[in-house]
């Protein structure tokens, strides 16, 4: 299939426009500091503004429609998580990593628990953000696909290189300022996309309203306890564990804290970004849930076996059923949602790999210059990474599960050693390291069971996996603290 010249032409200018915009970047003379975090000079609604695209990557803008149009709102009750997570980082997160004054958030692990704590909070990170970034390409693949009739491997390696080169030559100025722009047409393109299905529906918005409810796509969930379900309360509590975590050890939001003028700034831009994320995840749960009923109303205007596969409902829309122009914005939209999450994932991991590795250890006392060398290669090298990720991703029933599941493992319980480190400012490198060992085996058990079951070891959800890991991580560690110091006064008082 062929886009109509409307649509090439406005996913052309904004393809072209970014990237040059991005790359404008790389000729403006400038430090590593500015790099990695814009020195402390940009604005605040700005950065809440790329806090806003970074938590709608493609992910958001594909997979969120495709959860509602396999099934219904219960992922919604993740972005319900958010505020509580968000006051907490206001409070605290902010205020401690604006005090410690390093471009990276493992600098904290290191002056806590020793530099174990910061290479192994780093290595997660840097696992992490590959799944993310694997997802975010495999998803921006999809309409692409259906677009072009081009392989998913081949749309893989020329979105991904293409993203690599802006990502690269731009710095955290350049994610930030582009992050903005996109985040404004990624909220006018899915407008745009439910006003038109809501207009084709032949009853309207009363229709989407009682089928909805009929058919139960608006559901939150079971509020029944279950270890084993996806229910309300577990996706609300994964939620929150998962939003601390972003806000307490994902090195692109302490970026954003450092990136700010002053306290009140970096506390405003992530209150903004965060806050926005609900009513917009919303957006894209509401065009899942109307898809499925246009599709119920039209059984025709798409193959049935393509109706099955959730992820891939959306783009076929987009690309078959839109009038021009709103095909190429959201096609556009598609892209601005991976290209400023992409940006933010390279920009970040390469900050991790020359402040958490590079200094640390491998090649101490570097000269600014090649500082900049480590973070251009960095961010190069992560990129062609996250290529065969995403290629490795081909194939999976949903995005979306799936990036769950894996960063529910690769999170390696940070969240438990950071909060651990906050309630027992005296605590010893011992407890922490039996506290992290508990978590990491509490992480495999629950992520792996499934394929064990001759152990017969009890199968859980696995986004369990973070909430118990880190649950063990803080227990063990405190408890064996207080025994530690008990044993210590007991042989200094004999």
């Amino acid at each position: 299939m062929h886009l109509p010249s409307i649509d090439l032409l406005v996913f052309t200018i904004y393809l072209l426009g970014i990237i040059a915009f991005g790359a404008s970047f790389y000729f403006r003379k400038r430090n590593s500091l500015d790099y990695t975090t814009g020195s402390g000079k940009l604005p605040a609604w700005a950065l809440g503004m790329s806090i806003f695209a970074t938590y709608l990557s493609s992910i958001s803008f594909l997979a969120l429609p495709g959860n509602a149009y396999s099934g219904n709102w219960n992922a919604f009750v993740f972005s319900l998580s958010i505020p509580v997570a968000a006051v907490f980082a206001i409070l605290v997160f902010v205020p401690l990593y604006r005090k410690l004054q390093s471009p990276s958030a493992y600098a904290y692990f290191e002056a806590r628990f020793g530099l174990w704590a910061r290479i192994y909070a780093s290595v997660c990170y840097l696992l992490t953000q590959m799944a993310r970034m694997g997802a975010i390409l495999y998803l921006l693949a999809l309409p692409m696909h259906l677009m072009l009739g081009w392989s998913i491997t081949n749309i893989i390696w020329i979105t991904g290189l293409g993203v690599l080169l802006y990502a690269t030559l731009g710095g955290l100025e350049a994610v930030v300022w582009t992050d903005a722009i996109q985040g404004i047409l990624l909220i006018l393109g899915a407008l745009a996309c439910l006003v038109f299905i809501l207009l084709e529906l032949p009853g309207g918005l009363g229709q989407f309203w009682s089928e909805g409810m009929t058919l139960e796509k608006f559901s939150l969930g079971s509020y029944h306890w279950s270890w084993s379900e996806s229910t309300f309360w577990l996706v609300l509590i994964y939620g929150l564990f998962i939003n601390l975590q972003n806000f307490g050890v994902d090195q692109s939001y302490i970026q954003r804290y450092l990136g700010a003028k002053d306290m009140p700034s970096a506390q405003r831009s992530t209150a903004l970004g965060s806050l926005l994320y609900i009513p917009v995840s919303l957006l894209f749960f509401m065009i899942g849930a109307a898809l499925f009923i246009y599709y119920q109303s039209f059984p025709d205007s798409i193959p049935q076996d393509l109706a099955a596969e959730g992820d891939k409902v959306f783009p076929y829309f987009i690309i078959n059923a839109l009038p021009d122009g709103i095909t190429g914005l959201l096609i556009a939209g598609i892209f601005a949602a991976g290209m400023s999450t992409l940006s933010t994932s390279i920009n970040s991991s390469a900050t991790v790999i020359l402040e958490d590795h590079v200094k640390k250890y491998l090649r101490p006392g570097l000269t600014e210059k090649e500082s900049m060398k480590v973070l251009y290669w960095s961010s190069g090298s992560i990129g062609f990474l996250s290529i065969w990720v995403a290629i490795g991703f081909n194939g999976v029933e949903s995005a979306l599960d799936a990036w769950w599941g894996l960063a529910s493992i690769f999170s390696g319980g940070l969240l438990g050693l950071l909060f651990l480190g906050l309630i027992s400012p005296k605590l010893s490198k011992t407890p922490a390291i039996l506290g992290v060992i508990s978590g990491l085996m509490v992480i495999a058990w629950v992520s792996l069971a499934e394929f064990f079951p001759q152990l017969s070891f009890p199968i859980i959800h696995k986004n369990w996996a973070i909430v118990l890991g880190t649950m063990a991580i803080i227990i063990m560690g405190f408890f064996t603290g207080i025994l530690m110091s008990k044993k210590s006064t007991h042989y200094l008082s004999d």
